[in-house]
């Protein structure tokens, strides 16, 4: 993450152990991915954007148990200490549904083509493989005492926006902006009758996260929100995060404590 205000909570569980059961190309961009084990039983389930350290297997070879059981610094160099050839790959993922009764979760995974490692290892539908999962806890929550939110990002935060929308009481009102590749990538997004949802369909030529922060402006204006009663949550790529994040703690005034947001990835 190159841009956050988001804390880390990491949960008493510690490194849970799964493995992938399903896993299917739900749309042009996105593939979803469903694990389970007797582990995940004992998954703190949070809902909203609740993410998580998701180790993946480089080889058949690759090894799980010298993990640690918190990212911290302490556990990162831990995890640098490890063998590479037994080492696993660590990336941030967004739980987007968690079913506690049969023990499964669900992660939905951006695929470009050939670009970067995790997209390509569920793009190949591992059935089978093993993973470990570490709980960080939300970037998002509500704050009780606004009256409106603002939710913005790209297709590397739809599984977070979609958890938030979901979660949300039922009387919360605002905006909800998601950019995405391809109209045929928009999911059901089920969120309370007061948050509009601005879906966007960007071009090939429009750079990932831009127009969803043009959108973020006309959204919010000097006059359409109170800058004291709005909670924000802008995540996606750099550029959305942090041009969302100063739009409205610069241009309208809006406590910085009141806007959450972090830099998933860097367009280049």
């Amino acid at each position: 993450m190159v841009a956050s205000n988001i804390a880390v909570d990491h949960a008493t569980t510690g490194l849970v152990r799964a493995e992938v059961e399903r896993a299917q190309r739900i749309s042009p961009h996105f593939v979803r991915v469903t694990f389970g084990g007797e582990s995940l039983q004992n998954w703190r389930h949070l809902g909203f954007d609740q993410w998580l350290r998701l180790a993946l297997p480089i080889a058949e070879e690759t090894c799980f148990d010298r993990l640690s059981d918190r990212f911290d610094m302490r556990g990162y160099l831990k995890y640098l200490s490890l063998p590479k050839a037994t080492r696993p790959v660590i990336r941030n993922y967004t739980v987007r549904e968690f079913r506690a009764e049969q023990g499964e979760m669900d992660i939905d995974f951006v695929v470009h083509g050939t670009e970067g490692f995790a997209g390509n290892w569920a793009a190949s539908l591992p059935i089978g493989s093993p993973v470990a999962l570490l709980d960080q806890g939300c970037g998002f929550t509500p704050n009780p005492d606004a009256d409106r939110v603002l939710l913005a990002g790209e297709e590397s935060a739809l599984p977070a926006l979609l958890g938030v929308l979901r979660d949300l009481p039922a009387h919360t009102v605002g905006d909800a902006i998601i950019e995405v590749p391809d109209a045929a990538d928009r999911q059901p997004a089920p969120g309370p009758a007061g948050v509009r949802q601005h879906w966007i369909v960007r071009p090939e030529s429009s750079r990932p996260g831009a127009l969803a922060l043009d959108t973020l402006k006309q959204v919010a204006t000097v006059g359409a929100v109170d800058p004291g009663q709005l909670s924000a949550f802008v995540v996606g790529e750099q550029q959305l995060a942090s041009g969302g994040r100063k739009h409205l703690v610069n241009e309208l005034g809006v406590p910085k404590s009141a806007v959450r947001f972090c830099g998933y990835w860097r367009q280049r």
